[in-house]
């Protein structure tokens, strides 16, 4: 409760205007039962035509302004409810890009996305209950008992224990569903997770004509929901046959004791339709909020999910950082790596030992090594997608721990292993990492990333369109839009993650000789697996098992480092035999 009223409370005059016209209405209803008992009882003792008017009018009225306020109430309760999930999306949104891989993973990221779309939903739909229906029981309650009281007090005393039988029930029953719903919300997650890999793994799924597989896999994960909604469906059944049963109870105790006070004098027969008109409103409201009630452990649970991604701290945070105006181009030693080493917080050994290395500028440094060396975490690190066991990683002489991360990746320019391209038009993915540049410049980076021909071979140019991921466009397409991407940025330091592996021999040459001139001013680091990418480089380093097993031109490693001439000579061997 406390993350909705910490969301609410910036709309406090909105919620405050939804409640207070809700009550109005609730009360116009409960005097407008009144008034119609006092027309009945005036009717039978002969009362003159301009009073039975009057009582009439005082009716309508009352109905009039319990109606307007309904509407106005309702509108301002939906209204606040869609500020509130706006609200809501906006925080765990942020949050969610400040959260490190590892975060994510202990997250998952189909859980992400259910919390963010439907555990939200879920909890707008039960402040929106909440307010409509629960808000106004206790008023209510109180004004319907009293009238029942003035009328008769052995009837006003037998409703107040119908009430609290019922509303007894509804506590007990909510205590046992609060579990269930627990285990439907991590069901969901379950449900979104194989739905996520079977849409995005499509091909995969049918290259091995596994379909029936995945099918019985989402048939046993809708299955496992299905059963559990049952069991908390029948919690629903068998709290609202037990309230019917005690409203009709109700009812027919009243009429059972009216005959006589009827015949005693005591109760007129417009007070018998005013009680019961009370009882059934009543009865009517506590239902609708059990209702609400029993749906509330599952809210509750989505808001201590969304609390949970809200108060969780990033493994990778920011520092205070004195010197935020440090200018471009200070240092020829762009990145320095000082004996750093890096263990996953899941892992019992290092992934990278002791690295000691600098790009500086105007150079191009590459690192290469066999799977599983640790290549692609060296870009995790520079990034900060990590942060090192130890040692450091330096940017112009400065710890990266100690800048702002935006003030980091200012600085790069980042082309991953596996190309991404945003769903929109090749201008908007190009002009990503720098939103203000122009056509040319755009087009020029095209070029250099051996892009710019078939670009203009599309009849839409630049405004051609992207499909979300690029899917529309082949593998080498899509790195040579990635890497046009990083290119218009112009940062201090180029970080190329095995990005020129689905390129061939002769594009990759052609981008690696257009790519020294374009980045002369800059630090290049290109991580690689085939040695043609990489043999150019001013220094190679050589990973193995995580440990720097050599440094220096290909030349030089070729003679001194044997898991190099290793690489080498078995992918030379490969292409002779190809």
């Amino acid at each position: 409760m406390k993350l909705i009223l910490q969301f609410v409370r910036p709309h406090w005059k909105l919620c405050a205007a939804t409640i207070l016209l809700l009550i109005i209405d609730v009360t116009g209803a409960l005097v407008i039962s009144t008034l119609a008992a006092e027309m009945l009882n005036l009717g039978t003792a002969g009362a003159s035509f301009e009073i039975l008017l009057n009582t009439g009018a005082k009716m309508a009225a009352a109905s009039i302004l319990s109606s307007v306020c309904a509407i106005l109430g309702g509108y301002a309760c939906a209204s606040l409810s869609a500020q509130v999930g706006k609200d809501m999306r906006v925080a765990v949104y942020r949050k969610s890009l400040k959260l490190s891989i590892y975060d994510f993973r202990h997250f998952g990221t189909a859980s992400i996305t259910t919390r963010t779309v439907s555990d939200i939903t879920t909890i707008q739909f039960a402040l929106t209950s909440f307010i409509q229906m629960v808000l106004p029981v206790p008023v209510i309650f109180v004004v319907a008992l009293a009238l029942a009281f003035r009328l008769d007090g052995e009837m006003g005393a037998i409703l107040l224990a119908v009430v609290a039988i019922v509303f007894v029930l509804a506590m007990f029953i909510m205590n046992s569903a609060a579990p269930l719903f627990r285990k439907l919300q991590k069901l969901l997650d379950r449900m979104t997770t194989i739905l996520l890999e079977n849409i995005t793994g499509v091909r995969v799924v049918r290259a091995f004509n596994n379909e029936r597989r995945e099918e019985n896999r989402m048939g046993a994960a809708f299955e496992a929901y299905a059963a559990t909604s049952i069991k908390a469906n029948r919690r629903f059944a068998n709290l609202d046959g037990l309230s019917f049963l005690f409203i009709n109870l109700f009812i027919v105790i009243v009429y059972w004791l009216s005959g006589g006070r009827i015949s005693a004098g005591k109760l007129q027969i417009g007070d018998i339709t005013a009680v019961i008109g009370y009882a059934l409103m009543v009865l009517y409201f506590l239902m609708m909020a059990q209702m609400v009630i029993l749906t509330m452990p599952r809210a509750l649970e989505c808001c201590e999910r969304v609390r949970a991604v809200l108060e969780h701290t990033p493994e990778i945070q920011d520092l205070v950082w004195e010197n935020p105006k440090e200018e471009k181009g200070q240092n020829d030693e762009v990145l320095a790596f000082k004996d750093v080493s890096f263990r996953f917080a899941d892992a019992e050994e290092d992934t990278l030992s002791h690295l000691n290395f600098v790009c500086r500028r105007g150079e191009t440094t590459a690192i290469i090594g066999g799977t599983g060396s640790g290549k692609s975490t060296v870009a995790s690190l520079i990034l900060r997608f990590h942060d090192v066991t130890d040692g450091s990683v330096c940017l112009n002489g400065t710890d990266i721990r100690k800048m702002t991360q935006k003030h980091l990746r200012d600085h790069l320019a980042y082309v991953q292993q596996k190309a991404w391209l945003f769903s929109g038009t090749i201008r908007e993915n190009l002009a990503y990492s720098r939103m203000n540049a122009g056509d040319e410049e755009l087009m020029h980076a095209a070029d250099v990333a051996q892009a710019g021909d078939f670009i203009r071979s599309l009849p839409s140019g630049l405004d051609s369109p992207v499909a979300q991921g690029g899917t529309n466009f082949s593998g080498g397409q899509k790195q040579r839009l990635s890497i046009a991407r990083a290119l218009v940025k112009k940062p201090e330091l180029y970080i190329f993650d095995d990005s020129f592996s689905a390129l061939d021999f002769k594009t990759d040459a052609a981008l690696r000789k257009a790519l020294a001139k374009e980045t002369k001013d800059a630090a290049v680091l290109i991580i690689a697996q085939r040695v043609s990418t990489i043999q150019h480089a001013s220094q190679i380093i050589v990973l193995n098992e995580g440990q720097m097993a050599g440094i220096g031109a290909h030349d030089e490693l070729l003679k001194n480092c044997p898991v190099y001439r290793e690489i080498y000579e078995s992918q030379t061997k490969e292409a002779q035999e190809a």
